[in-house]
């Protein structure tokens, strides 16, 4: 178990109060909580629609930016996932946040693959992005 430590200091007290004005307090991680649920599809795509790229209000999902998920082992996933231009920088970040999002859903381990073929169009959008960006 993890054990991370947080040091503050309090500057409204009198200097001579004795204590330093130092603080410790200790905060251990919740173990990660163990479920039978075997991880799908359908909870993997829902944990990427609450990732965004954040240049553009809509989900990575609804974008059409998610092209394959596998899921093996039971809780290994791989997604193929493209940006909407190459030269997006902030490509990794968006990578790291669908990352965090499936393991969080409960996958074990995850690997976004960053694809260019087919090259992403506004085409691949869900009608409901096409609307919210007033592309139709």
């Amino acid at each position: 178990m993890g054990m991370k430590k947080i040091i503050s200091i309090q500057k409204d007290e009198p200097a001579d109060s004795g204590d330093k004005n130092v603080s410790f307090k200790k905060f251990d991680k919740k173990p990660k909580q163990e479920t039978n649920k075997e991880l799908t599809e359908e909870i993997v795509y829902d944990a990427l629609k609450e990732v965004y790229d954040p240049e553009i209000p809509v989900s990575i999902v609804d974008l059409g930016l998610i092209y394959d998920v596998t899921i093996s082992s039971g809780s290994n996933v791989n997604v193929k996932m493209s940006l909407t231009t190459p030269g997006c920088g902030m490509g990794a970040m968006i990578a790291g946040q669908a990352e965090t999002a499936i393991r969080e859903a409960g996958a074990s381990n995850v690997l976004v693959e960053i694809v260019w073929d087919p090259p992403w169009n506004p085409d691949m959008m869900s009608d409901e992005a096409k609307q919210k960006l007033g592309v139709a």
